[in-house]
C-alpha cells in the first residue's frame, strides 16, 4: 500500500460544488481520488512545459479578474520584460469582471516558459494556457 499524507485545503464554495459535480459525473469514489488525478495532470503539464527546448512559436492565453489588485499593471509590467519574444498581444473583455489576454510569442523555449510561469503565479489570474509549436522551418518534410 502506498503511504498517504493527509492535507487540508480551503476552496471557494462555488468551486467545490462544481468540482463535486464533476466527481459525481465521472464516477470517482472520493474527492481524494479526483484531487490526486488533478494533481497528477498538473505535474505532467509542468514537466512538459519544462522539457521544452530550442526555438518555439505559440501563444499564452491568460484569463484574469481585472478587479484583482493591480493585476492588469503586473501583467503589462511582466510583458515589458519579455519584448524580445513577444510578437503581439490581444485583449478581450469576457464579461464585467474577466479579461482574456492572448500573447503571441516566438523565441527560446526557456524564455517562453519563464514568461508563462510568471503570469501563472500572479494573484487574480484564473487560468493560463500555453500552446507552442516548432517554427515552420524546423518541421521535418
Amino acid at each position: 500500500m502506498t503511504e498517504m499524507d493527509r492535507i487540508s485545503i480551503s476552496l471557494p464554495s462555488k468551486l467545490l460544488r462544481e468540482f463535486d459535480e464533476i466527481i459525481a459525473e465521472r464516477g470517482y469514489a472520493s474527492r481524494s481520488e479526483a484531487i490526486r488525478d488533478a494533481i497528477r495532470d498538473y505535474i505532467i503539464k509542468h514537466k512538459w512545459i519544462h522539457s521544452l527546448e530550442g526555438e518555439r512559436a505559440g501563444s499564452i492565453s491568460v484569463i484574469y479578474n481585472h478587479h484583482a489588485s493591480d493585476v492588469m499593471e503586473k501583467i503589462t509590467e511582466i510583458q515589458h520584460n519579455y519584448t524580445d519574444i513577444i510578437v503581439a498581444t490581444l485583449h478581450l473583455h469576457l464579461d464585467h469582471d474577466h479579461c482574456l489576454e492572448t500573447i503571441l510569442v516566438r523565441g527560446d523555449a526557456k524564455k517562453i516558459r519563464e514568461l508563462t510561469d510568471k503570469l501563472t503565479a500572479l494573484k487574480g489570474v484564473k487560468q493560463v494556457r500555453l500552446s507552442v509549436m516548432v517554427p515552420g522551418g524546423h518541421i521535418p518534410e
